[in-house]
């Protein structure tokens, strides 16, 4: 058998992982004791594997996330009013492939967008397409978009992306403009995408810092209602982090 030939082929055909695979076979003595079907079966969950790891890679570019999270490291000692009940059913993310949403609020620094990060991030390791995005920059690139002549585009951007995660909702008063911003992108979304916001404003407070009454009823219906609600307390998770390098013994 002409093994050169053959890695040269997989090359061309962009099999890597097979590619690999077969090397390492050829520097395994014991691999002969395998059947040709064994063998064949080994290479392609390898393929399989590069492959995904792959598309795993490029959709966690694509997301942009704030934070290296995971939902694995999530840490419920810290007394957050966290339900772990319920964060285990949101990180099966049968939620998203329901087209339902997430609201996180709470105080500064108390893990928001952490927690954002870390249900995007295993979204990400679950096929779907995610995009991290800061509220107050969002709405100032829709407003450039505009101008460019690229709106129209950027809005079916965001509607195809299966999570739209939407940090620090409510850090700044909206303008006409923006609030009808908020209303396309949520009205594009509605019952057919999934959108996780965060929040320092508890809900109750939305109506009012949306201010346009006729408007806001419409975000908010788009929004809420078809939401899982998580409202964290307690102090910022950044005094701790502090304490913790201030302790002389740690220097």
């Amino acid at each position: 058998m002409l093994l050169h030939p053959t890695l040269e082929t997989l090359a061309q055909l962009r099999l890597d992982g097979m590619l690999k695979a077969l090397q390492e076979q050829l520097d395994m003595p014991q691999i002969q004791t395998l059947s040709f079907e064994e063998r064949l079966g080994l290479l392609l969950d390898r393929e399989l594997t590069t492959r995904e790891n792959r598309r795993l890679k490029t959709r966690l570019k694509q997301a942009k996330l704030r934070e290296p999270a995971a939902i694995e490291d999530l840490d419920y000692r810290t007394h957050r009013g966290l339900d772990k009940a319920l964060m285990s059913r949101l990180a099966t993310g049968q939620w998203i492939g329901e087209h339902l949403n997430v609201i996180l609020t709470g105080p500064t620094g108390v893990g928001k967008t952490w927690i954002a990060c870390a249900l995007a991030n295993k979204a990400c390791r679950d096929g779907f397409t995610v995009r991290y995005l800061r509220l107050p920059r969002l709405l100032q690139d829709l407003a450039m978009a505009r101008a460019e002549g690229r709106y129209t585009k950027l809005l079916a951007e965001l509607a195809r992306t299966e999570l739209l995660v939407l940090d620090d909702w409510g850090l700044a008063p909206l303008n006409d403009e923006q609030r009808r911003d908020l209303l396309e992108i949520l009205d594009d979304r509605f019952k057919r995408r999934a959108t996780l916001v965060t929040s320092q404003l508890p809900v109750t407070l939305w109506h009012d810092y949306l201010g346009d009454p006729t408007l806001a009823d419409a975000i908010l219906d788009r929004l809420v209602h078809c939401a899982y609600k998580i409202n964290l307390t307690g102090d910022s998770m950044r005094k701790h982090t502090t304490r913790l390098t201030d302790d002389p013994a740690l220097a």
